[in-house]
């Protein structure tokens, strides 16, 4: 068990956040990225944050993948208030229940190291076991076991980086606008990703401006300007 409080979370919330501010200190002053956000996000399905370039998306997933601390608030995690906890207990409670798959496909893969590797070395870092093949069949990707990572379209790319956090075993899977640099094509291979994930009881936060991402929510948390507009539940 991790170091920190445990507080009562409501049944089927993985993230409870409660008053959450952050700020950043540039040498021009002090700079407000997010200000009073109360946020439930469910145990699974799929919760999109949406909102324009710097409505604050990025700042909050990195909050939520224990990545960045809050100037102000509480964000409890499956029950841990994560305010409490030091950077190893961060760091592990990452390591055992988060995944994060990055913008660019290529930040979330090792390029030296073949598709069934990448898949290999996601649960080694678990110290767990995976079976490549199967995985690989589940995301529309087998026969590419063998294959280098250059030789995978992007949507290829994105796809295999959410079957590293299958082979992981995460429950949490962030995302940071993961169509952004695709075509239509590419996109379409990742939403349909995503929905295989939602499926399987994964709690999936993706941050997002592309329409197709937003269509796909279970929960919208809309933002602008550093504050929470609306949320919208649509499961």
């Amino acid at each position: 068990m991790h170091d920190g409080e445990r507080v009562s979370a409501p049944a089927g919330t993985v993230f409870r956040l409660r008053d959450l501010g952050v700020d950043y200190h540039p040498p021009t002053g002090t700079v407000t990225a997010l200000d009073a956000i109360t946020l439930d996000v469910p145990d699974r399905g799929i919760t999109v944050l949406a909102g324009p370039s710097g409505s604050g998306k990025s700042t909050l997933l990195r909050v939520l993948g224990l990545f960045e601390r809050p100037a102000r608030g509480t964000v409890t995690f499956g029950g841990t208030d994560t305010g409490r906890l030091g950077h190893a207990a961060r760091r592990a409670l990452r390591r055992d229940r988060l995944s994060q798959v990055f913008q660019n496909p290529l930040d979330n893969l090792v390029d030296y190291l073949t598709v069934a590797e990448n898949l290999r070395a996601a649960a080694d870092s678990v110290r767990t076991r995976c079976e490549p093949a199967e995985l690989l069949e589940q995301l529309g990707l087998d026969g590419t076991g063998g294959w280098r990572i250059s030789a995978l379209s992007g949507g290829q790319q994105q796809r295999l980086a959410f079957g590293c956090a299958l082979a992981r075993g995460s429950s949490v899977i962030l995302a940071d606008e993961p169509t952004s640099q695709l075509d239509d094509g590419s996109a379409e291979l990742v939403l349909e990703t995503l929905r295989v994930l939602a499926e399987r009881d994964h709690a999936v936060v993706v941050a997002a401006h592309d329409d197709r991402l937003i269509r796909l929510g279970d929960r919208i948390a809309r933002l602008r300007g550093g504050t929470l507009q609306e949320v919208e539940d649509r499961a």
